[in-house]
C-alpha cells in the first residue's frame, strides 16, 4: 500500500508540474479522484474474522445528457431515433484538422442543474482530455472536466415513504461533489449471429453532465429514490429528459460494505444500470455479495461489474481502471470557461446574450418537485404519499388542480380518484396522463353528480368505467341511457327495504340485541337489489326505523 501510494503521489505531481509548464496561470492542480476514499488498504480488503454487522456504502455517477437540439462542441443534430451514422459531423469522427466549438446551452443546462443541486457555480473552470481507447470514441480521448468543474458541492435532498403503511416521509441527503460538461461516446451495436460489432457515432459529442455523488448511501432503496428525485429534478429544469429506456440518463453505482465506524472498504463499481427499478437490485445484490464474499474470509476485488437483469446478478467485466490508465491533460484547443454572476459583471463590449449569466439562470429556476409536494400537501391537506405519487407521474399535478377547479368535491375526495382510479386505469393501459380518455373536465362533472346527490359512489365508479371505454361520452349522457340516477322514490325503497328485513330475521335480531354494525349488510342487500342505486342517507334511515 505505502508503495502504491507514492508512486500515485509521484504521478499526480509530475502531473501538476505538466500542467503548470501548459497553463502557467492556472491556479488548480489534479486532484485524487474520489475512488481512492473507498480504499482501506491495497487494492483488495480481506478478513481474518466473519464480520457480522457489515452495512453498505453507496455512492453514484449519473451521466445525464443534455436537452439540447445539437451536440457539446458541434453543430450535428441530437435526435435518439436517427438512422445509424446519419448525426456525424467531421469534429464528432475526428477528422483532422477539426476544432471543438463550445455549444451555450450546454453550458446554461450545467449552470442551471448546479444551482437546483444547490451546488457552487465555479466562474472559471476548465477542460481536460481523458484517454482511453474504445472503438466508439474516434479521437482516442474524451473531453471533460477534471481540474475544476463547472459546479461542485452541492446537495440533493430526497424522500422515502417508511413506517408500517408506508406512510412517513423520511427525508434524507446526498452530498453533490461535482457537475462536470463532458462528451458522450458513440454505440458499439454487437451482433453476436455473424460474430461482428458495428459503430454508431449519432451519440458521440453529444453533451452530458456527469453528477458526482458522495458515498452517503446504504443500500438500493435509497441511491432509487435519490435518482428519482434527480429524474424529477432534471425533467422539471428542462436540462434533461432523463429517459432511462433511450440512455438518456446512465448510473454508475459503487458498491463497497464496512462495519460501522470502520474505514470504507474496496468498492465495486457497477456500470450503466439504466432502470430505476434496476438500480435497487444491482445495489442490494452487490452489498449481498461483497458481506457473503468477506463472511467467508474471501476478497473483495476493485473491479467493474455490469448488472444481468435477467439472472438479478452482478458480473465482473474488467479490474477497475487507475487514474494514470487515463493520461489526463489540459484540452489544448478549448480556453477557460468563463461564466458571469451578473449582467454587472461583464466586461465592457460583450453583449448579454453571449454570455453565460448565473443570476439571470437562477430568476429562471421552475418550481422544483420538493416544494411542489410540500405546497400540494399544504394548499390542498392531502397525506404526503399522495403529493408523491401526483409529482412522480408528469401531468397528474396539472390533471388534479385542473379537476379541483371544476368541481366543489373536496381536495381529499377528489385526491383518491385521481391516484386510484385515474392512475390505475393508465398503469393498466400503459399510458401517460396526456394519453388519458377521461379529461379534468369530464371527471369533474362526475364527481360532482356524485357530490349533489344524483349518483351513489359505487354508481360514479361504474361510470368511470364506461367513460374509460367509451371515449367521448359524458358522465350524464350514461348515466341518463343506463338509468343509473339514484332511486329517491321514499314508497319504492320502504318497499325494498321491507323486502330485506323480512328475509333475514337472524341480522335484523342481532341489530335489535345491540349489533349496529350488521345494519351495513342489510344496506348491501338493499345496494344490491337497486343496482347501487339507492340513496344510501334514505336507505339507512328506512332500516333503522325497520329494525327498531
Amino acid at each position: 500500500m505505502a508503495a502504491s501510494t507514492v508512486a500515485v503521489s509521484e504521478l499526480l505531481h509530475n502531473v501538476n508540474k505538466h500542467i503548470n509548464i501548459l497553463y502557467p496561470k492556472a491556479s488548480c492542480v489534479i486532484r485524487r479522484i474520489s475512488t481512492t476514499s473507498w480504499r482501506c488498504g491495497g487494492l483488495s480488503q480481506r478478513v481474518e474474522s466473519a464480520p457480522q454487522q457489515l452495512v453498505g456504502v453507496v455512492g453514484l455517477e449519473v451521466h445525464a445528457q443534455i436537452n439540447s437540439n445539437t451536440k457539446l462542441f458541434s453543430g450535428s443534430a441530437v435526435n435518439f431515433s436517427a438512422p445509424p451514422n446519419s448525426l456525424v459531423s467531421p469534429f464528432d469522427a475526428s477528422l483532422p484538422g477539426t476544432l471543438p466549438v463550445l455549444n451555450k446551452r450546454c453550458v446554461e443546462a450545467a449552470v442551471m442543474t448546479g444551482l437546483a443541486l444547490n451546488c457552487t457555480i465555479n466562474k472559471k473552470s476548465f477542460f481536460d482530455r481523458k484517454h482511453y481507447f474504445y472503438a466508439d470514441l474516434p479521437a482516442g480521448y474524451q473531453i471533460t472536466q477534471l481540474r475544476r468543474p463547472i459546479a461542485v458541492d452541492g446537495m440533493l435532498t430526497y424522500s422515502l415513504l417508511g413506517g408500517k403503511k408506508r406512510s412517513q416521509v423520511i427525508r434524507k441527503t446526498v452530498i453533490i461533489k461535482q457537475i462536470q460538461l463532458e462528451q458522450d461516446s458513440g454505440k458499439s451495436l454487437h451482433d453476436d449471429v455473424r460474430s461482428q460489432t458495428l459503430i454508431d457515432l449519432n451519440r458521440a459529442g453529444v453533451g452530458l453532465m456527469e453528477l458526482v455523488m458522495e458515498p452517503d448511501m446504504s443500500c438500493g432503496e435509497e441511491a432509487a429514490a435519490a435518482v428519482r428525485e434527480l429524474q424529477l429534478i432534471l425533467q422539471a429544469l428542462g436540462t434533461c429528459q432523463a429517459n432511462m429506456s433511450e440512455g438518456q440518463l446512465r448510473v454508475d453505482a459503487n458498491v463497497s460494505v464496512h462495519q460501522p465506524g470502520d474505514p470504507l472498504g474496496i468498492r465495486t463499481e457497477v456500470k450503466n444500470i439504466n432502470s430505476v427499478r434496476y438500480l435497487a437490485r444491482a445495489i442490494d445484490y452487490e452489498i449481498q455479495r461483497q458481506i457473503e464474499v468477506l463472511q467467508r474470509g474471501g476478497t473483495v476485488q476493485n473491479e467493474t461489474r455490469a448488472y444481468d437483469s435477467k439472472s438479478g446478478e452482478t458480473i465482473p467485466m474488467r479490474d477497475k481502471e487507475g487514474l494514470q490508465d487515463y493520461r489526463f491533460m489540459p484540452e489544448p484547443n478549448l480556453p477557460p470557461l468563463i461564466v458571469y454572476e451578473d449582467n454587472a459583471s461583464l466586461p465592457t463590449g460583450i453583449d448579454a446574450c453571449q454570455a453565460v449569466v448565473v443570476q439571470n439562470i437562477r430568476a429562471g429556476l421552475p418550481e422544483l418537485p420538493s416544494v411542489k409536494r410540500d405546497r400540494l400537501v399544504q394548499t390542498y391537506g392531502i397525506l404526503p404519499e399522495h403529493s408523491f405519487t401526483l409529482v412522480n407521474e408528469d401531468g397528474l399535478v396539472e390533471y388534479f388542480e385542473a379537476v379541483l377547479k371544476a368541481t366543489k368535491k373536496e381536495p381529499r375526495k377528489v385526491i383518491g380518484w385521481v391516484t386510484k382510479e385515474l392512475v390505475g386505469h393508465l398503469k393498466q393501459e400503459d399510458m401517460s396522463v396526456s394519453q388519458s380518455p377521461i379529461s379534468p373536465s369530464a371527471l369533474a362533472e362526475l364527481l360532482e353528480l356524485q357530490e349533489t346527490g344524483h349518483i351513489s359512489s359505487s354508481v360514479a365508479k361504474q361510470v368511470f368505467q364506461e367513460m374509460w371505454r367509451s371515449s367521448g361520452k359524458t358522465a350524464s349522457q350514461i348515466i341518463q341511457e343506463q338509468d343509473l340516477g339514484l332511486v329517491s322514490d321514499t314508497t319504492q325503497l320502504h318497499n325494498i327495504c321491507q323486502k330485506v328485513v323480512d328475509s333475514h330475521p337472524d341480522e335484523v335480531h342481532a341489530i335489535r340485541n345491540g349489533n349496529k354494525k350488521v345494519l351495513n349488510k342489510l344496506m348491501g342487500l338493499v345496494q344490491k337489489e337497486t343496482k347501487g342505486r339507492a340513496d344510501p342517507v334514505l336507505v339507512r334511515a328506512i332500516l333503522q326505523e325497520k329494525t327498531s
